[in-house]
């Protein structure tokens, strides 16, 4: 075989997206406060943007926040960002972002405009909280290691991950490692028991709260019905003697068992279904997640208006100095004037997407309140089926652009504050020929067995002869999908005696 080096040619098709739409699908796709985040940092990074100050914005044609009324399947073009001209001579473009040459203000002003970010603040978890309980507890040092350990092996929900067997085996192989290190026989070793282990599991379980360390569900609830002084009662013996029976709702089996009225069955369970299956969340260390609207819906004279809520995002605009700057085509060598014209460039891009991403957002915004009118006015059960597809196609942008408007971000309406991926769901066939939406339908549904007779509950299948009386063609499977994820339960579990 010959070897050596070949040219050959070909021809063929490439699409190559420019790193600035990247950007600007980004700045679509971001929630209120990743975009406050990044304005301010891009106006650290970019000599060429700064703040519009409160005096600029009476002068601006659209005040941030208020609001606007755009026609559907009008899309605002975004001009190309044009080249800066720059002179053959330069100076050190450094020394010009160290220094600066803001003419407008003193540098002391300037420094008095740095962004100050919110500290987070740590927050005591279900750890912390059983830490604090076992340094008051009158133990030795040998149990105190060992109740530390188990506590260790608690979840978040307040169960107890670890095999009992394995926490003692483990502590165990620290006692064999410890002596081979320090040369000590291995014979007669303090090794750590079971029944020493399972004393120390039982101080954990006497914590609060009622309920941790448990290793079962089953165990959970019996601990917390000890703590209320509950041991022996018709409600502890349905919990340890009958707890399969319980989970399934056989009551008839459970009063034979018992020997109790189905009633006081009942009751019994009811007490049950009180207490807590997870423990441990009410100390778990998740932060919270506020939510800030992107958009506002207000009924104004019998109108609904859309509002942006921006009042607290950076508006930008060119900075004047360094843009006069810029304009002296004497002063920069090559290199710099292709900094510059880099700089200058992205901010006039970045100034003309935020105002896009402005103008998008209300355009998808606007469609969806027209389409979702009769929602507004008389609730979820008059909603209409909506896709990205129809939107992207009254408003004249790409279906790919509405799925990055609409995701993450949140309108404050009427009736509360929602995500814009409510507004859309899929719809249901009706007899005289319209649609309904299916999140209208599981509405309809969760009120229907809201509302039933709790001794003879709504099967899959009656819930379906009632909606097609309503018009509404629906397959029994489908009902019971909408009611799983409704969390709600079969007829027979939801039977009571």
């Amino acid at each position: 075989m010959k070897q050596g080096l070949q040219q050959t040619g070909s021809l063929r098709q490439e699409l190559k997206i420019n790193p600035r739409l990247y950007q600007a699908m980004d700045l679509l796709y971001m929630p209120l406060l990743d975009l406050q985040q990044h304005l301010k940092q891009e106006l650290l990074n970019n000599p060429f943007l700064e703040m519009v100050e409160p005096d600029d914005e009476e002068e601006e044609q659209v005040e941030p926040g208020s609001e606007l009324e755009v026609p559907a399947g009008d899309q605002p073009e975004v001009p190309e960002a044009k080249e800066s001209a720059t002179g053959e001579d330069g100076v050190d473009w450094e020394e010009v972002l160290q220094e600066g040459f803001d003419e407008e203000r003193p540098r002391e002003e300037r420094d008095q405009r740095e962004y100050f970010e919110p500290v987070t603040v740590e927050r005591r978890d279900l750890g912390d909280h059983l830490d604090e309980q076992i340094q008051l507890l009158d133990l030795t040092p040998r149990q105190i290691r060992l109740v530390a350990e188990i506590a260790g092996n608690i979840n978040d929900d307040g169960y107890l991950a670890l095999a009992l067997e394995e926490i003692v085996a483990s502590l165990n192989e620290e006692v064999r490692k410890a002596a081979e290190a320090s040369g000590l026989s291995l014979e007669g070793l303090p090794m750590v028991s079971m029944d020493e282990a399972e004393a120390m599991l039982t101080t954990v379980q006497g914590l609060d709260p009622a309920g941790v360390g448990a290793r079962s569900l089953r165990e959970c609830l019996l601990l917390q019905l000890k703590d209320q002084d509950r041991a022996g009662t018709d409600t502890w013996r349905l919990v340890e003697e009958c707890f399969d029976e319980l989970i399934a709702h056989r009551w008839g089996e459970v009063s034979r068992r018992l020997s109790l009225p189905a009633g006081e069955v009942q009751v019994a369970a009811d007490e049950i279904a009180k207490l807590d299956p997870k423990p441990g969340l009410r100390y778990s260390g998740a932060s919270d997640n506020y939510i800030i609207p992107d958009l506002v819906i207000e009924k104004i004279d019998g109108r609904y208006h859309i509002f942006l809520n921006d009042t607290n995002l950076p508006r930008l605009k060119l900075s004047k100095s360094y843009a006069d700057i810029a304009r002296d085509k004497k002063k920069f060598d090559a290199d710099s004037k292709e900094f510059i014209a880099s700089r200058l460039n992205s901010a006039n891009w970045m100034i003309q997407a935020i105002e896009q991403r402005r103008q998008t957002m209300l355009k998808v915004m606007h469609y969806i309140v027209e389409r979702q009118h009769d929602y507004f006015e008389r609730g979820v059960q008059f909603l209409k089926p909506l896709t990205l597809r129809e939107v992207a196609e009254v408003i004249g942008m790409h279906e790919s652009t509405v799925s990055r408007v609409t995701n993450e971000k949140f309108v404050q309406t009427p009736r509360g504050v929602l995500p814009l991926k409510y507004f859309f769901s899929s719809g249901l066939a009706t007899t005289d020929g319209d649609d309904v939406s299916a999140r209208g339908i599981k509405d309809q549904i969760g009120k229907m067995v809201e509302h039933e007779d709790t001794k003879r509950p709504l099967t899959d299948q009656a819930i379906v002869n009632i909606l097609k009386k309503t018009g509404v063609v629906i397959a029994r499977r489908t009902v019971a999908k909408y009611r799983d994820q409704l969390g709600v339960l079969s007829a027979r579990m939801r039977k009571r005696v």
